[in-house]
């Protein structure tokens, strides 16, 4: 049979050489001596494998460690050049694009005003988001490893639309991915951006080391995604997650909801509830008034409201907030009736200024309507979670590939 089978010593080395370079990764730069005592391996198995690492061009020597006895001993990291990914955080007001090497170190971003585009421009906008980024970065469009693309909604595997994202601007046309696989010289992958945001929570944030957790992000639009045994749970038609769609008690029954673009969670919980709240308890203020987004306003009112009650004046903003909470965990609740997972990871900017009053209320909720009782955390990827995302997913599938000294 051709090729390699396990247990030989070319999968043995590889196996090896892997677990190095993630343990450089990890730590960042390590001695020789160093990294044979975290593998387990030799000195001389593991002066092999640097030197096996370093012809290949996947580590480098950068210095030597000093303090201690002796000559000061050489230190290797991975090859931050071996390989670069880029990410596209994409929504109808701009894309925003970044460029990280190997080792997962942004070195471009880039971004670029979408509003009032032509709708048959997607391909071109791609593009020039994606040069911006890799030109901040000194690099080329051929440098680019893979390229992740994070959307609203989610592309149909067996129709190739996006689907659950009415109110993105020409990225419903069928003949578009076969268009973007054309134009760029890269692979490319699609995910939803609230799945990204799972990928960098678990990767990098409060879902480390958890293997079952459900993610609720709100923000401009309200949506969760489903982490089962370690891996994204998408759905039939990539919609699992949708829950701005859910009916839900305390909401209206929206019908036709796609064409809505809005359901009975969003319409409960979402941005564009708050400020109807805020009025209907007597807030009138700027932060009710605007001027700015329905998400801007909501983020606004909910960071006031979580900083009265800090300072113990409760009032109309305290009521604002248990009502926001209830409204969340009415829809969590009818989540985690189905999925009772290990943590609910709370994200979003709507969430996050609510902080830890936010939080307690929507636990102390939870305890009376769910049966199920996950502990609940705060997102800690908070600086542009999407685009990490979309970068950590291409990272991984590219590590895999660069990585791999067996082939």
């Amino acid at each position: 049979m051709a090729g390699t089978t396990p247990g030989t010593p070319r999968v043995l080395r590889a196996m090896n050489d892997r677990a190095a370079l993630d343990l450089l990764l990890e730590h960042g730069p390590l001695s020789r001596t160093r990294i044979g005592k975290l593998t387990g391996l030799s000195k001389p198995t593991a002066s092999q494998l640097l030197a096996r690492l370093e012809a290949a061009g996947l580590v480098v020597a950068t210095g030597t460690a000093a303090g201690r006895p002796g000559p000061n001993a050489q230190l290797y990291a991975v090859n931050a050049s071996a390989a670069h990914v880029a990410g596209l955080d994409v929504n109808a007001q701009r894309i925003v694009a970044a460029v990280a090497d190997v080792t997962g170190e942004t070195v471009g971003e880039f971004e670029l005003p979408t509003p009032g585009r032509r709708a048959d421009s997607v391909v071109r906008q791609v593009a020039d988001a994606l040069d911006g980024a890799v030109k901040d970065a000194g690099l080329t469009r051929s440098d680019v490893h893979r390229l992740v693309i994070g959307t609203p909604g989610a592309f149909d595997p067996g129709t190739g639309r996006l689907r659950y994202a009415s109110h993105l601007p020409g990225w419903h046309s069928p003949t578009l991915l076969d268009e973007l696989a054309a134009f760029l010289p890269m692979p490319v992958g699609y995910e939803n951006d609230v799945n990204l945001v799972a990928v960098a929570e678990q990767r990098l944030g409060a879902a480390r080391g958890h293997e079952d957790f459900v993610l609720l992000w709100n923000e401009e639009g309200l949506g969760a995604a489903l982490v089962i045994n370690g891996r994204l749970h998408r759905g039939f038609t990539g919609g699992a997650g949708e829950v701005g769609f859910l009916p839900v008690p305390g909401a209206p029954l929206v019908r036709q909801v796609t064409k809505a673009n809005s359901g009975g969670f969003q319409e409960l919980a979402g941005a564009q509830v708050l400020a109807r709240l805020a009025r209907e308890l007597g807030i009138d203020d700027e932060a009710v008034r605007g001027p700015g987004t329905h998400h801007e306003i909501a983020a606004g009112l909910v960071g006031r409201a979580a900083e009265s009650v800090e300072r113990g004046e409760g009032g109309p903003y305290g009521r604002l907030l248990d009502l926001f909470a209830t409204g969340l965990a009415t829809g969590l609740a009818s989540m985690l009736a189905v999925l009772d997972p290990e943590v609910v990871v709370l994200s979003g900017e709507l969430i996050s200024r609510g902080g830890e009053p936010l939080r307690s209320r929507v636990a102390a909720e939870l305890a009376e309507l769910a049966a199920s009782r996950p502990r609940l955390i705060a997102g800690e990827v908070t600086h542009r979670p999407v685009l990490r995302g979309a970068l950590e997913s291409a990272l991984a599938t590219t590590r895999d590939e660069v990585f791999d000294t067996s082939r």
